[in-house]
């Protein structure tokens, strides 16, 4: 595939919308999403935490009413060298979040041609490492917040070749999107499966119910059915099955809390893979079930003298401070910085990392404050007293021998997409300049899978 090397400024192909600036009192429990920069992820947008506004707010404001493909770049937020920045980040609107608000800080950006395909080619240029230096370069504020003005996003240079390497290439890296977003469904399908049945053991106790009325519980076995009591009895969180413990995360784990070197000392810190990963609030942003991937690293220096703790693998990790309540568990050994409490188990432990992560994906993390604010009022202690209800050790076994075959499936599928996201970031480039022919894309491709 060759390129001719023709270029042209962004701000000539495209029109644009700020976001709108709502305000705390217009949000409300149901109604219009209203997206963040705070939801946004590295290319997509988060479900979790969003806010909502009435038909008749959105109404009045459907002028940054968000289309599916639509391009948004946050245009506040702190630097790069900040884990949890924002500034200059740029996501693809996903189908689901069609007719969505777009709130301030923000700037959609739709090409003035209205061909998908251009959308398409502009936003995986302005995914590129070229247009986040461009941005940032141009960046102003403060120490701890950075913003960038819209000529600093419109003054960058596109290539754009002829149209039919543009739809060459849109072809190409859509149809790795397209697969990395069936793996990442299929996930939330598998994940639903995982929770549905946590739910009607641990929380509806369902087959509890079943057996009080003189029934077989639905689904399961005569041998599984025979670990659940008949019956109820009282306890601080009403009535639970009979025999089952209240316990706390410190009961039943070692509850630990992640560390960040001093910022001031960079050399702590690197992009190498083959340094320690560190996973911050932003990365638990990013993943699926499995933290595997991070934006930086320790090097081991750091991890020694600052005494890191690090992480075992398939170990629960739970945001507790800013945002309160991402969870993830951990694909191999790693550290997390001081808003990342994980909880590691032994041998003898009562429950499993998967039975952790199911529960706390679904616990009501406000019972934890008695104020407004969550964020404020979860502390280390706060965590170490997360209640929890552990059954007997033979019907936990019998939970985790159900839902291992689901999480495997997630762990390998998430895997997958991952390594598809990195073979996409790395032909973007030689794409779009034409360094890598559509001859050449077959081995390109297995050779990156294969080293991978």
């Amino acid at each position: 595939m060759s390129c001719e090397q023709n270029t042209v400024l962004l701000g000539e192909l495209i029109s644009h919308k700020k976001g709108f600036a709502f305000k705390s009192n217009d949000y409300v429990d149901i109604g219009v999403p209203v997206v963040r920069v705070s939801n946004f992820t590295d290319d997509s947008i988060s479900r979790d935490d969003l806010k909502f506004v009435s038909a008749s707010i959105a109404k009045v404001n459907s002028n940054v009413t968000l289309r599916a493909n639509d391009i948004v770049v946050a245009t506040v937020g702190s630097w790069p060298n900040n884990p949890a920045s924002v500034v200059g980040r740029t996501i693809s609107v996903p189908t689901w979040a069609e007719h969505a608000l777009m709130n301030q800080n923000s700037v959609i950006i739709r090409s003035k041609s209205d061909s998908l395909m251009d959308q398409r080619f502009i936003y995986y240029q302005m995914k590129s490492r070229e247009f986040s230096n461009h941005v940032i370069s141009k960046a102003q504020g403060s120490a701890n917040q950075a913003s960038i003005t819209l000529d600093a996003i419109f003054s960058f240079t596109l290539l754009w070749p002829e149209s039919g390497v543009r739809a060459s290439v849109v072809t190409i890296l859509n149809a790795l999107d397209d697969r990395i977003t069936l793996l990442r469904d299929t996930n939330t399908t598998l994940e639903a499966i995982a929770q549905a049945l946590f739910k009607s053991w641990f929380v509806d106790f369902d087959p509890v119910h079943a057996k009080m009325q003189g029934r077989a519980p639905d689904g399961m076995s005569e041998a599984t059915a025979a670990l659940f009591p008949d019956s109820f009895e009282e306890s601080e969180l009403g009535p639970v099955p009979k025999g089952w413990r209240l316990k706390t995360m410190a009961d039943v784990s070692t509850v630990g809390i992640g560390k960040t070197p001093p910022r001031k000392e960079p050399q702590w810190f690197t992009e190498k893979t083959s340094d320690v990963r560190w996973v911050s609030i932003r990365d638990m942003g990013n993943v699926g079930i499995y933290a595997s991937q991070t934006s930086e690293y320790l090097t081991s220096e750091a991890v020694e003298k600052f005494n890191v703790r690090v992480v075992p693998d398939n170990t629960t990790l739970m945001s507790f401070k800013l945002t309160v309540g991402r969870v993830a568990l951990t694909d191999g050994e790693m550290t997390t910085n001081e808003a990342i409490a994980h909880f590691k188990l032994d041998k003898k432990s009562a429950v499993t990392s998967e039975f952790i992560y199911l529960y706390l994906k679904q616990f009501n993390f406000s019972s934890l404050s008695s104020t407004s604010s969550i964020a404020e009022a979860v502390n280390s202690k706060t965590v170490r007293e997360i209640p929890i209800l552990v059954s007997s050790l033979e019907l936990m076994t019998a939970f985790q021998d159900n839902v291992n075959p689901l999480f495997n499936q997630l762990k390998n599928a998430e895997a997958l997409a991952a390594n598809l996201s990195v073979i996409r970031d790395t032909l973007l480039p030689r794409l779009i300049s034409g360094q890598l022919r559509s001859s050449e894309l077959g081995s390109f491709i297995g050779e990156k899978v294969l080293s991978s």
